[in-house]
């Protein structure tokens, strides 16, 4: 029981200070006020990540008052046990519904990108467009490289760029989504790819981000700059 009075205190204070009404003016002064604030705003867009966006922030600044107030609670223990595990239960069924559209309309974008000139999908599903051709060394499994790269939604929508960062990333070969292993295995130092990625080779149903909907094909803007050279990285260190 202490477990579900926790979570949902912790909740129901992210909720009433992120979900306030607009038209109410709120002091963010001192250094409490603005964690206060934080922490609500945070809390608020984790619980509409979760399908908790329809709850009634009166009755929850209610039960914020009432216990600080220190006030006989207006429900029992057991309706809200009842409560929170029927929210549940409804949050769950619509992220189950997004997952499944969402691996729908991903294999119906791979299914149409794959009939476009110049896309070659290999054995495991993924697709990839050369933008650009070099004559570079390719990456091995054990290499770490040096990219620029841009994530995008299949809507364009992006994630993720250290273009838009202004730097590139070393990353080891071997230690990234299964769809960039076998992409970055494919190029030469200098190359341009656009690879487009099925949810099975990028996340799966395990989204890393908010911003990646769970069962997304992924789609990345790829450029292999360089090979780290081992002895080179060693020679450097000393």
């Amino acid at each position: 029981m202490k477990q579900h009075r926790l979570a949902a205190a912790v909740a129901l204070v992210g909720l009433v200070l992120a979900g306030c009404d607009s038209q109410t003016s709120v002091e963010l002064k001192t250094p409490a006020q603005k964690a206060s604030y934080g922490i609500g705003l945070n809390m608020g867009k984790s619980l509409a990540q979760e399908g908790m966006d329809d709850l009634d922030s009166k009755a929850v600044a209610q039960g914020i008052e009432d216990a600080v107030g220190k006030k006989e609670q207006k429900l029992k223990d057991e309706e809200l046990v009842e409560a929170f595990a029927a929210l549940q239960k409804r949050a769950e069924e619509r992220m189950a519904k997004m997952s499944e559209e969402s691996a729908a309309a991903g294999k119906k974008f791979l299914e149409d990108n794959a009939k476009k000139a110049g896309v070659v999908t290999t054995a495991s599903g993924l697709q990839y467009e050369v933008e650009k051709k070099a004559e570079g060394a390719q990456p091995k499994p054990t290499d770490v490289v040096t990219v620029h790269y841009t994530g995008k939604l299949t809507n364009g929508t992006v994630f993720d760029s250290s273009v838009e960062r202004g730097s590139p990333i070393d990353l080891p070969v071997s230690g990234v989504i299964p769809g960039w292993v076998e992409g970055l295995q494919l190029m030469h130092v200098g190359e341009k790819y656009k690879l487009y990625i099925p949810s099975e080779l990028a996340y799966g149903a395990q989204s890393p981000s908010p911003a990646i909907p769970a069962n997304s094909v992924l789609v990345f803007d790829l450029e292999l700059l360089a090979i780290k050279d081992p002895a080179k990285e060693d020679a450097a260190a000393k």
